[in-house]
């Protein structure tokens, strides 16, 4: 069965791609959000020619070769459109063996626990995220929550001063002392600013700090998460194999978390997966909107032996993301604290026709 045709569906923010094989069979997946219209031109022109005419079920020789044959464009972008192809992939394999993608990796469909994780951080004032958080508890049943500290890419200052140590304790309180509390401080501190923020969120029982660090700062990251008795976590930047492997071997955070679609698909993902499971940590993925990045990691979780208690599950409608509209149904909704993961073929969910139509369209055929 070889891949005949290749489109794809953009805006600015998402897109989505189809892939079309001898016999007429198809199937969907997803390019990474974010600048994702150029992502599709790469698609197009760094992808698709090595894709069109391949073997479409050998789906983890295609996705190794790509990066060979374009060994002079490493990094993000790349692996970007990559997610494409592969996700596409794996839904098209769905389809033809009947079963959804959680079952091809061997899982079982059923709710899975979820976090409710919050993007705001100067948009939101510690109070009302309080009330925002319990809110969402007393709707969904959630348990567990993600909220912002420090500054991104901050150099050691806060959003503003104070708001760290107001927020910390503040939702605490708002929550109770039975709800897991998870923090993500966007590569915002130094290892001796880090550690102490650290100290402090052990106080109040967080038991999740992410990315304390610049990311890029593998030693600062160790420094941290050996200091701490809390977990902390990262990895959603990381796109390169080569790097994971070097972070998972110096056990630079106590628990991964790879990005399915920043890093090159569901294929390349599972070879991170192995390498923390080697390592002995688990795997909790940064899944930080309602496109497809969560449907695929809802997949891959219900089906892995070193999956984190829970998913990512973000909490912003389309005040915070305005593109972030009815993609798919059906959708995802959080009870009782547990997502769905999708028991139909592939990925288990149907794109919107009329979302499609109005999208940036680009084919690439034999």
């Amino acid at each position: 069965m070889k891949i005949k045709s290749l489109e794809t569906f953009c805006n600015q923010y998402i897109g989505f791609v189809r892939v079309t094989t001898d016999d007429g069979s198809q199937g969907w997946g997803q390019v990474s959000t974010y600048n994702a219209d150029i992502t599709c031109d790469i698609f197009h022109r760094q992808v698709a020619k090595w894709s069109l005419g391949a073997e479409a079920l050998d789906i983890d020789a295609l996705v190794a070769l790509i990066p060979e044959r374009e060994h002079k464009f490493p990094g993000s972008y790349l692996m970007r459109a990559i997610t494409g192809l592969d996700t596409a992939l794996w839904d098209l394999r769905g389809k033809l063996e009947k079963k959804s993608v959680c079952e091809l990796l061997g899982g079982k469909p059923r709710p899975f626990p979820v976090y409710a994780s919050s993007m705001k951080r100067g948009e939101i004032t510690p109070e009302a995220e309080a009330e925002r958080l319990s809110r969402l508890r007393d709707t969904h049943g959630y348990t567990a929550f993600k909220f912002r500290v420090g500054k991104e890419c901050g150099h050691d200052e806060d959003e503003w001063p104070g708001r760290t140590d107001a927020i910390v304790p503040m939702v605490r309180k708002a929550l109770g002392d039975s709800a897991t509390l998870l923090v993500d401080a966007n590569s915002s501190y130094t290892p001796k600013k880090a550690i102490e923020i650290g100290k402090f969120l052990e106080q109040h029982g967080v038991v999740h700090f992410e990315e304390p660090c610049p990311y890029w700062e593998y030693d600062w990251t160790k420094q941290v998460t050996d200091a701490l008795s809390l977990d902390v976590t990262g990895g959603e930047q990381d796109c390169d194999l080569a790097l994971w492997k070097f972070a998972m071997e110096m056990r630079c955070v106590d628990v991964a978390q790879p990005d399915i679609c920043y890093l090159g698909g569901l294929s390349r993902t599972l070879k991170v997966v192995e390498m923390a499971n080697k390592a002995g940590l688990p795997v909790t993925p940064h899944a930080a909107n309602m496109s497809m990045v969560t449907v695929f990691t809802l997949h891959m979780m219900g089906a892995i032996s070193n999956a984190g208690p829970y998913v990512e599950f973000s909490i912003e409608g389309n005040d915070y993301y305005p593109w972030q509209e009815d993609f798919y149904r059906p959708a995802l909704v959080a009870r009782d604290g547990k997502v769905q993961i999708p028991e139909g073929p592939g990925w288990g969910v149907d794109l919107n026709p009329q979302w499609l139509d109005n999208a940036k369209y680009q084919k690439s055929e034999l």
